[in-house]
């Protein structure tokens, strides 16, 4: 049963991480301006009276009842994840033979911190800092949720097959990987994406266009700025954009190395997994660009670097040895 919950909650997980993508990128972030509710009910109200009364509480954002569903269903999945996650950790608690004590406390005290960050998100007007840390928090659930099922299964890799090369490399790439994926949310969120409209250059041919780098990576801005579509310049916005690009390039050169490794010590699963994800990332995003960010090629985008990522996680674990 353990084990059966571990696997619906990647699931769950999985679904919000992307369900989050589809808010964030059909611009419904802000589609309930309070929390936990939305304007002021746990459950939307399309009704006449209702709508009067939260368009005259709030009436720098009126209402808007595709966004607010958008926004309260994230929500509802989200906390049943959390319950979930809880669950899990009383079991292991109550079952000291399953060893997982430790991780089911950390996912549950990791999952009360998103709850922190999405009411930031909302409360603090999608600042781009605190929406990538949702992101990131959201991809680390979901990776650690995975984990716990990979220490379940206890399935690893001989030691003998992996040198320690393989394994620094394997660390290596899951480092880098995190990266790009923190400035993919970097780019989404300062609504970058299409900042350079042209591939494999920037704009109108122009390989090095006028960047502004000092701007677009300043990390943290001032509060009460609403940063709904964005508040920096074109040229912060490319500079942020050529940076995720040559990221990519990167994250690809490393994995697609690792991928090689791997098929030389027969891991030959292992490495399927990882090119293939790697390749339907990387078309997905020159996709992005030459179709000037279709709403499903989008969200699909951040969904599969869901699943790249955890295809690096259980490489991680298959070439660690055999302890936890």
């Amino acid at each position: 049963m353990f084990r059966n919950l571990t696997i619906f909650a990647i699931l769950l997980a999985l679904f919000v991480v992307v369900l989050g993508a589809y808010v964030r990128l059909s611009d419904a972030g802000l589609g309930c301006p309070d929390w936990p509710g939305c304007y002021g009910n746990l459950i939307i109200d399309e009704g006449h009276d209702e709508v009067l009364k939260a368009n005259e509480t709030f009436a720098e954002r009126p209402f808007e009842a595709s966004k607010a569903w958008k926004e309260m269903i994230h929500r509802y999945f989200a906390s049943g994840l959390g319950l979930v996650i809880l669950i899990l950790m009383v079991m292991a608690w109550r079952r000291p033979s399953l060893g997982q004590r430790g991780l089911t406390s950390s996912l549950s005290l990791l999952v009360i911190f998103q709850g922190a960050l999405g009411m930031w998100t909302v409360t603090l007007l999608v600042k781009p800092a605190i929406v990538v840390s949702h992101l990131l928090g959201g991809l680390a659930t979901l990776s650690l949720l995975f984990w716990l099922l990979l220490r379940l299964n206890n399935k690893r890799l001989l030691v003998s097959q992996a040198s320690n090369s393989v394994k620094r490399l394997a660390k290596l790439g899951l480092v880098v990987l995190i990266a790009q994926i923190a400035l993919g949310g970097w780019t989404s969120t300062n609504y970058a994406a299409l900042a350079c409209p042209d591939f494999p250059a920037c704009f109108a041919g122009n390989w090095t266009p006028s960047l502004d780098y000092s701007e677009g990576f300043v990390l943290w801005r001032g509060l009460g700025v609403d940063y709904e579509f964005g508040v920096l310049s074109n040229e912060a916005r490319a500079a942020i954009h050529w940076v995720h690009r040559l990221g990519a390039v990167v994250t690809t050169a490393i994995l697609a190395y690792l991928a090689v490794k791997l098929f030389t010590m027969r891991a030959r699963k292992e490495a399927t997994i990882l090119l293939t994800l790697l390749c339907t990332q990387v078309m997905l995003g020159i996709l992005n660009v030459v179709l000037s960010l279709p709403l499903s090629i989008a969200v699909a985008h951040n969904g599969v670097a869901a699943l790249l990522l955890l295809s690096m996680v259980y490489v991680n674990f298959r070439l660690k040895k055999n302890r936890y």
